[in-house]
C-alpha cells in the first residue's frame, strides 16, 4: 500500500509525552496516527467521545488545594462543630 507524506502541527510538549507513551506500547507516532485514522474510517467519525472533562480545571485545582490544607498540621481543625462555629463567630466580633 502506497503512503502519502503528511505534515501535522502538534504542540511540542504534547508530542514529546505522546511519543514516550507510544514507545512504551511498541508504537511510533506514524503507526499511532495511522491507527487513529483507520478507526475514524471504521467508526465514521472520531472513535471516542469528545466532551469537556467532568470538572473544570479550576475546580480540580480548588480540590487539590483543599486536600493540601486538610493535611497541613499547622491549620487548625475541629472535631466539634459547635465549638468551631462559636470560635468563628467570636473571631468576627
Amino acid at each position: 500500500m502506497a503512503t502519502a507524506p503528511t505534515q501535522i502541527r502538534v504542540e511540542e510538549n504534547t508530542k514529546k509525552i505522546a511519543v514516550e507513551l507510544l514507545e512504551g506500547l511498541g508504537l511510533n507516532l506514524s503507526d499511532a496516527v495511522n491507527m487513529f485514522l483507520r478507526q475514524v474510517i471504521l467508526h465514521g467519525g472520531i472513535p471516542f467521545e469528545v466532551k469537556y472533562p467532568e470538572f473544570k480545571p479550576e475546580v480540580v485545582e480548588a480540590m487539590d488545594e483543599a486536600k493540601k490544607i486538610s493535611r497541613d498540621k499547622s491549620v487548625k481543625s475541629y472535631t466539634d462543630v459547635k465549638k468551631m462555629i462559636t470560635e468563628i463567630l467570636e473571631d468576627e466580633a
